[in-house]
């Protein structure tokens, strides 16, 4: 299985350097992975470095917490679109999930995905499942199909635990439509990768993604 293009090759360390921003550029570009994901102080030279490849930027949102305001998360989406993010990931506010306030999470999710659809960009929806019952995750995914955002992705890796086999089958459970499942947070080896993508992941959040392509 060629596992290049479900990769997202991923650097949110806030010790980040501008060094260590280029060197995974270019391991992207010589891998051929979906995209580079990065916090959004990173987007524009992420955009510099990946110019004239097949590799797309990526940017996380409110992360990894999700506790910045809707109308935040709105400006810091158009602003990573700005600098040239062509993917947005998301962090939802988990506690107002978790409290049962599924109007504000629905209108969150709708306003991002308004402001990614209208410049051609891709959102994930970060919803952190360590954190989640399954009536939880069963809100979370009909939240995402109405707002017709593009993924579900399980975890931010800053959580108390990363994806899990048991979240994708949940998600798979309660998607009704076409909507695509990241799994992110511990998938490290190439066997964790087959696993995820065996039960219907179209992405793998990894920092790890030449070992797990490589199966070094």
């Amino acid at each position: 299985m060629e596992l290049n293009k479900y990769i997202d090759h991923t650097l949110l360390k806030p010790t980040a350097s501008e060094k260590d921003i280029i060197k995974i550029c270019k391991e992207a570009k010589e891998y051929h992975f979906a995209s580079v994901c990065v916090n959004p102080c990173n987007v524009s030279l992420v955009r510099k470095e990946l110019k004239g490849s097949d590799v797309k930027v990526c940017s996380v949102i409110s992360f990894p917490f999700g506790a910045s305001s809707t109308e935040v998360k709105v400006e810091e989406a158009k602003k990573a679109i700005e600098a040239g993010a062509e993917e947005i990931d998301m962090v939802i506010n988990v506690g107002k999930l978790l409290e049962g306030d599924l109007e504000y999470t629905q209108n969150e999710v709708s306003a991002i995905t308004k402001v990614c659809h209208g410049k051609n960009v891709l959102l994930k929806v970060i919803v952190e499942t360590c954190y989640l019952e399954e009536k939880n995750i069963a809100d979370i995914c009909a939240i995402i199909e109405k707002a017709e955002a593009d993924f579900i992705k399980t975890s931010t890796g800053y959580g108390s635990r990363g994806a899990s086999v048991e979240d994708i089958k949940l998600f798979k459970k309660y998607l009704k439509k076409d909507t695509k499942i990241k799994a992110s947070g511990g998938v490290r080896t190439r066997e964790d990768a087959e696993t995820y993508i065996g039960l219907g992941c179209s992405r793998i959040g990894a920092s790890s993604g030449i070992a797990i392509v490589t199966g070094k």
